[in-house]
């Protein structure tokens, strides 16, 4: 009862931030949509009253005008996506009430049941944070503890375009010479059993950036700047490619150290590699990858040293580095590849235990997943 709680209680964190942003955004919206409509107003007034040059300046600011008018239904959907937060939050609400009337005395309703209204609030509120539009960060809430397993370095991470009802965990312990990957069927069971499936991978993995997408897992072969492509359902690498010129075998590490050389990363946009290079003087280098072949779609060199990041993971196209991996912590550096432009930021993030070896950003549940001094 206790894990349902808390997971009812994480989801209210994020539905919290959801309508927070949310609400903030329909005030800007519902702003705007007034100034647009007042506009429509004065342009049909100085039509009726003026048949003069200053009516023919008024048309063509109107035109211009008119190309924004494509903007109202967005207005709506952000209208739409308030009342469906507010929603959530009642939803919420409810459910923490009847766990904790449950707590106290056991029986009522079904215990079935209430698991199942908890992993359907689950679901519709991840497909709800995935619809809305992709944005910048602005801030981190504070950490929940999934649970406390492993050594002090790992990663584990869902699938973010897992099907709807697929809420399977993986679980990889260490960060070299390991080839067995955990598979949980769902986060309650993550959380609350040691009931898993294993995986061995061909290979021994290198470093903590591995990634789940869509069915197959992507990791850095170790000693090696080779990636992987391992598919689940066939027990088969179906690709493998070199990422040429990329520093690998600590090399290039995150200043941590661990083999982290190479960290592969999932964001609205696909996926991501994020490794260092010589020819760019130990400096990130950042490549969208094809999925399906492997082959780098794009590049971008940054001037951040590798050596000197904490840990890295990326939202809506833009990579966001930390400044270290113990005791005090932020978000500090963001580089977007839609302008090939970085900024100096200042976004504290609480690193609860001490050591963080991975932290990587799911555009399923818009949430960062990390993996701190053996715990997630």
């Amino acid at each position: 009862m206790n894990r349902q709680l808390l997971m009812v209680q994480n989801m209210s964190q994020s539905i919290e931030v959801l309508d927070q942003r949310t609400q903030r955004d329909l005030q800007f919206v519902e702003k705007m949509e007034v100034q647009l409509k007042g506009l429509e107003n004065k342009f049909k007034q100085v039509e009726d009253g003026h048949e003069n040059n200053l009516a023919r300046q008024y048309k063509s600011i109107k035109a211009k005008m008119e190309e924004l008018r494509p903007l109202i239904p967005v207005l709506e959907a952000y209208k739409a996506d308030a009342l469906l937060v507010r929603q959530f939050k009642e939803e919420a609400a409810n459910v923490t009430e009847l766990l904790g009337t449950l707590q106290e005395q056991l029986g009522g309703l079904d215990y079935q049941e209430l698991h199942s209204r908890v992993m359907s609030l689950e679901d519709r509120l991840r497909a709800c944070m995935q619809r809305l539009a992709c944005g910048k960060l602005t801030g981190i809430s504070e950490p929940i503890t999934i649970k406390t397993s492993g050594s002090r370095f790992g990663s584990w991470m869902t699938d973010p375009v897992a099907p709807p009802g697929d809420n399977r965990v993986w679980y990889m312990d260490g960060y070299h010479n390991n080839r067995f990957v955990r598979e949980y069927q769902s986060m309650y069971d993550f959380m609350t059993t040691d009931n898993f499936t294993s995986h061995r991978l061909p290979h021994p993995w290198s470093g903590t950036g591995q990634v789940v997408y869509n069915g197959s897992i992507y990791f850095n072969k170790f000693q090696s700047h080779t990636i992987i492509k391992f598919d689940f359902s066939t027990s088969l690498i179906s690709r493998s490619r070199q990422l040429d010129f990329a520093g690998y075998n600590n090399m290039y590490h995150y200043s941590w150290g661990g083999h982290s050389d190479i960290d592969l990363m999932v964001d609205e946009g696909g996926l991501w590699a994020v490794y260092a290079t010589n020819q760019n003087a130990g400096n990130i280098v950042l490549s969208q990858l094809n999925p399906n072949t492997l082959q780098i779609i794009h590049s971008w060199t940054t001037n951040h040293p590798k050596r000197s990041a904490g840990e890295a993971f990326m939202i809506c196209g833009t990579l966001y580095v930390t400044n270290g991996y113990s005791g005090g912590t932020k978000v500090y550096y963001a580089y977007s590849t839609n302008s090939s432009t970085y900024e100096y930021i200042d976004i504290p993030l609480t690193n609860k235990y001490s050591h963080l070896s991975m932290l990587d950003y799911n555009p399923r549940d818009r949430a960062l997943y990390a993996w701190n001094n053996g715990h997630q």
